[in-house]
Order: C-alpha cells, then structure tokens, then sequence
C-alpha cells in the first residue's frame, strides 16, 4: 500500500484539499456538539462548562412548539421528496430532443435559476406574489378573480417554498441524469428501435434500467439530507402571519442559538435533526442494498 502511494503520489495531492476541507469544516467542529449535554459559558469554555445530561433534549420534546416545529420540518421535506423524480423526468425528456440548438437553449435557460442567490430569489417570489403589483395577482384579477395574499397565508407557505426550490434546482439537478444517459449503449437502443420498440418503450425499458443504481445513489443522498431544510429561504419568506407553517426546526436553532444566545439547547435541537438524519441515511442504505445491488456501503 505505501509503495502504490509513493508511486502515485501527484495524484493523492489532489484528495488533500477535499481532505482539509471536510477535516476541518466538518469532523473538527463536532467537538463542540459536546455543549448539547452541558449548561455552556462561554466565559468557562467547552471543557469548563457543567453536564447536564440529556436536559435540553427533555427540555425540547416537552415544549409546546415541539411538536409544530417537528410537523412542519416533515411535512416540507416530505413534499420535497415526492417531487424528486422530477428531474430524472426532466433529464429523460432532454435527452429525445434531437434539435440540438433547442436543447442547448433549454438546458441553459434551466440551469441559470441555480446561480441565483437565494435573497434574489425570495426578493422575485415578493415581487411577483405583491398582492397589489405583483404579477400573478394582476393576472388573477385580469381573469375576474380576487388578489390572493400569498406570502400571508400559512397554507400557501409550503407551495411557494418547496415549487420555487424546485424550479430553481431543476435543470441543475438533471446534469447528473444527462451524464448518466450519456452512457447508455446506442445500440442497445438501435436494436430495440429495429425491433419495433416505440420511444417510451426505449426509455421504459432500455434509459430507465442504465441510471437505476444513479437515480438510487442519488435518493439515498437526498434522504440522508431529509431533515435539513435550507433555513434562509423560510427565514426570509417567514413573518408573523404564516409562521404556523414556516416555523421549522433550522429556524428555531437560528433563533434560540444565534439570537437568543440558548448555545446549548440549539445545539440539542440540532444534534437532535442530525440523528434523525443518519437514522434514516442508515435505513435506506440497506434497504437499497437488499432490494437492488446498489447502495453508499
């Protein structure tokens, strides 16, 4: 093993800063999740602060936003989750257009959405969904509806949330299926064509099976993420009016962490969101093991 690495060597260089990069931004800092079962100062440090067990946890399940916090984070991710074959449907449409400057052009207008920042994007969603100037209200009101408040009303939260992440992230979350698609064997689909198979059939039978183990990959990827809702969109999109369904559990460790100074009771919630996320990375890794050949480990 050593003489393969010196042998080698320039190409393990190129591992050394994705190494730093995890080393220090991610396995470093879980030192202090210790703070989650002590009562932290930051006067007496980690190490001088006193245990308190599992206080803060106790604290958190028996609260009355415990519950609401939980409901809303579940609710949002799993919404989330059911709208993630719709890139890999938006990859297997791309991949029949046979105008190629018509692909281009869609792929490019597709994958813009995902360099814009995420205020630029809540400041669109403000301006479009204005109940006064906004264009969607206007063109409701051209159609002889009423103004509808959008970004007021707690039941219309989780719609904008999750459909314009979408949209922002469609095209960008196709790449991976095109690359994937790239690689199916052409005569496979030659073949199948002289056989008389129609396109949905080729893509049913012959796209669908080469990106299997990917699209699987990929999903227990995004379960392993489930819980971890991105909290500056909600944090901007959320006000007093919509907080009984904005309200989620990013935005409460941001509120009693940062803005309350709670260190160690956000630090709990925290952990607390990460162990459901390792749970069900674990779960659905073997899971996708047994059911298919393909899994993370």
């Amino acid at each position: 093993m050593w003489k393969n690495f010196l042998k080698s060597w320039q190409l393990y260089t190129f591992l050394l800063p994705a190494l730093l990069f995890f080393v220090i931004f991610h396995y470093i800092p879980m030192y202090g999740v210790q703070i989650a079962f002590k009562d932290f100062f930051a006067t007496m440090g980690i190490n001088g602060s006193p245990w308190v067990g599992f206080e803060h946890f106790e604290r958190f399940f028996n609260s009355y936003y415990f519950w609401r916090l939980l409901k809303n984070t579940l609710i949002i991710s799993l919404y989330q989750l059911c709208l993630f074959p719709l890139p890999i449907i938006f990859a297997l449409m791309l991949n029949e257009l046979r105008n190629g400057a018509f692909k281009k052009w869609t792929q490019t207008l597709t994958y813009a959405p995902h360099f814009i920042s995420v205020v630029v994007v809540v400041g669109m969603i403000i301006a479009f969904l204005d109940p006064t100037t906004g264009i969607i209200n206007l063109l409701i009101e051209k159609l002889g509806g009423d103004s509808v408040q959008f970004l007021t009303s707690p039941s219309w939260f989780r719609h904008i949330y999750v459909w314009s992440g979408e949209w922002q992230g469609l095209g960008w979350g196709s790449i991976i299926y095109l690359a994937a698609l790239a690689g199916v064997n052409p005569e496979l689909l030659e073949a199948a064509k002289v056989d008389g198979a129609t396109r949905f059939q080729r893509i049913l039978h012959i796209n669908i099976p080469a990106i299997l183990p990917t699209i699987v990959i990929l999903f227990i990827l995004n379960i392993g993420s489930f819980m971890a809702i991105g909290f500056e969109k909600v944090l901007l999109l959320q006000n007093s009016l919509n907080s009984e369904t904005s309200d989620i559990i990013q935005t409460f460790v941001y509120e009693t962490g940062l803005l309350e100074g709670q260190y160690s009771f956000a630090a709990a919630v925290g952990l607390f969101d990460s162990v459901i996320n390792i749970i069900l990375l674990v779960t659905v890794n073997q899971i996708a093991r047994k059911v298919s050949d393909n899994s993370l480990w």
